[in-house]
């Protein structure tokens, strides 16, 4: 079994949207030979709790507004870490940089077909990577 078209374009557009509006190392994976509750998964990081806001803002209006598709359920928004929208077909996952390191949801689905997505989105692979070497002396108190 494999992800079916309508999971396809819903995780395409969402992680068009996703790259739209800065994300992270944007990646998704057909989860559906593994799994019988979605068919996909998408991942994606952002530096901030406000970005993380503001990418899962953008994914939500993109969705419903293209594809008329509205998550059943939205977890993680008070903190704003790791916010999870369920759109029953496709999971998205927005996560804080430092919750997508430690809980590194990769190595979960590592198994498990990734999905190739739009050019914008698979250009951000690597960028949390290199903002964590750009704010790494900002962390000691120092100035780059």
């Amino acid at each position: 079994m494999t992800a079916t078209d309508r999971s396809l374009e819903l995780i395409n557009a969402a992680a068009q949207a996703a790259a739209d509006k800065l994300a992270h190392d944007i990646i998704a994976y057909d989860v559906s030979d593994v799994l019988s509750i979605t068919d996909a998964f998408l991942l994606a990081s952002a530096p901030s709790d406000r970005q993380v806001k503001s990418i899962v803002d953008e994914i939500e209006e993109r969705l419903n507004k293209e594809l008329g598709a509205k998550p059943v359920r939205r977890e993680g928004d008070r903190e704003a870490r790791w916010v999870l929208l369920d759109y029953v077909d496709i999971v998205v996952h927005v996560q804080h940089s430092e919750e997508r390191v430690f809980y590194a949801l990769e190595r979960l689905w590592k198994d498990c077909p990734e999905i190739d997505l739009p050019e914008e989105a698979k250009a951000t692979r690597g960028k949390a990577a290199e903002h964590a070497e750009a704010t790494a002396g900002e962390q000691d108190g120092e100035l780059l």
